[in-house]
């Protein structure tokens, strides 16, 4: 089987390549980082995987390096939407616009392309999977999650479109909704900033980015006549955000 992961190159990305290809699958490895993505490709042996550097905003480029495989690994079977990215903590009123075009480019169209260019061999072939990553911020809001948390319901409803316009196919559809994980995900949101990072974690246990891997692979793995729709899953110390209450005063 070979397995297409997108953002490979860090976070549930880099964690499903590194557990997928121990179990011994094929890898495609798309990320932008190129000194990063080459160095997963020689720790995950070079002979089982085919690293390509590519932003999945890139609409040509999506199609043009699906259309171009190499004849050894064109028969995708699974494909990992994973690349995507929260950008900022701040309000809707004032937030940065880039951050939020920048988290509807690689969250929603980016994934949308990767899925346009893939879609049609598994289809052919009639066999296959794809797994999309959503969130729980696309089913409880938080503030400063606006945007972001939007972006993870466009996933699990578009993951339902899928799968219905999918149906009579054999081609599976999976949306897999993680909770809190420590991986670069908080690094990037609080654009470097370590300690901010740091602190979303502070006197608890988060998932790891091989949690979600091993909850991929046995979603995938599943008999042939089953189809895991969504897989929502938190750490134990994650709860679900209560209604929000302004105290600012009575409203005359």
């Amino acid at each position: 089987m070979i397995i297409l992961i997108t953002g490979a190159t860090s976070g549930f990305g880099k964690s499903c390549a590194e557990f997928f290809s121990k179990k011994g699958y094929k890898t495609i490895l798309i990320g932008r980082r190129k000194e990063r993505l080459l160095k997963l490709s020689k720790k995950l042996g070079v002979k089982k995987n085919l690293p390509i550097q590519l932003d999945v905003r890139n609409k040509i480029k999506v199609y043009r390096e699906i259309e171009n495989l190499p004849n050894d690994f064109k028969k995708i079977s699974v494909l990992i939407n994973n690349a995507g990215l929260a950008w900022g903590f701040e309000t809707a009123q004032d937030v940065d616009i880039e951050k939020w075009e920048t988290m509807i480019d690689t969250n929603c169209k980016g994934l949308v392309y990767m899925t346009k260019a893939v879609l049609p061999g598994l289809i052919e072939r009639n066999k296959g999977h794809i797994v999309n990553i959503g969130s729980v911020a696309g089913n409880y809001p938080y503030g400063g999650g606006n945007v972001y948390g939007g972006t993870k319901a466009f996933v699990k409803q578009f993951s339902l479109g899928l799968k219905s316009d999918l149906l009579g196919t054999k081609v599976k559809i999976t949306n897999i909704e993680p909770g809190m994980a420590d991986t670069e995900f908080s690094l990037v949101r609080f654009s470097g900033n370590k300690k901010k990072a740091k602190d979303v974690y502070k006197n608890m246990t988060p998932l790891t980015g091989n949690d979600v891997a091993e909850t991929i692979f046995w979603a995938v793995n599943r008999p042939s006549h089953v189809n895991i729709n969504r897989i929502e899953l938190m750490p134990l110390q994650q709860g679900f955000n209560f209604f929000a209450v302004s105290r600012s005063g009575k409203i005359k």
